[in-house]
């Protein structure tokens, strides 16, 4: 009933994620929300940020932020980690998703998603055809319509970690 909004993996924190690993499975593009999944809501990159954009590069990866916000909110977080972007995603709407690839030069088959919201992030990536990363919110002030939406989320969350379980069993 659920499947829709699961992701294909479920992690503390977008610095834990193994990125090199997922290089080596033929991984070469990175589509990333910005807030709450890199920084706290509105904040500039910050030194984990920045670190962890230029381990990325040197990797090998192509990244590109998507983002519902507006081009100056997305313009001053990427002031510091300089890759491609996309702002006013309109997510889950597939479209940017698409966009994001065409700029990276990947596809669905090599291209990865990370974000921290199941109805928006995790859900557009599925649509689109990409393997997507959910990860915890950084920070849990948030605006009064993504509150609402985190207490949907754990109903979602509750049912994919129940089907992993299952799946471990079986």
């Amino acid at each position: 009933m659920f499947d829709m909004f699961f992701p294909d993996r479920y992690v503390a924190s977008t610095y834990v994620i193994d990125f090199e690993g997922l290089y080596e499975k033929g991984i070469k593009g990175l589509i990333f929300d910005i807030d709450n999944t890199l920084v706290p809501h509105g904040a500039p990159a910050d030194e984990r940020a920045i670190e962890l954009f230029e381990r990325l590069k040197r990797i090998g990866y192509r990244c590109c932020l998507i983002s519902n916000n507006q081009e100056p909110r997305v313009r001053m977080f990427n002031e510091k980690i300089q890759v491609d972007y996309v702002y006013n995603a309109h997510k889950p709407s597939v479209k940017n998703y698409k966009k994001a690839m065409e700029i990276m030069e990947t596809d669905t088959s090599n291209t990865l998603f990370v974000g921290d919201q199941l109805f928006t992030d995790i859900w557009g990536a599925k649509r689109a055809g990409i393997s997507s990363i959910l990860v915890k919110p950084i920070y849990p002030k948030e605006e009064i319509q993504i509150v609402l939406k985190r207490y949907l989320e754990r109903v979602v969350l509750y049912f994919y970690l129940r089907k992993l379980k299952e799946r471990k069993k079986g």
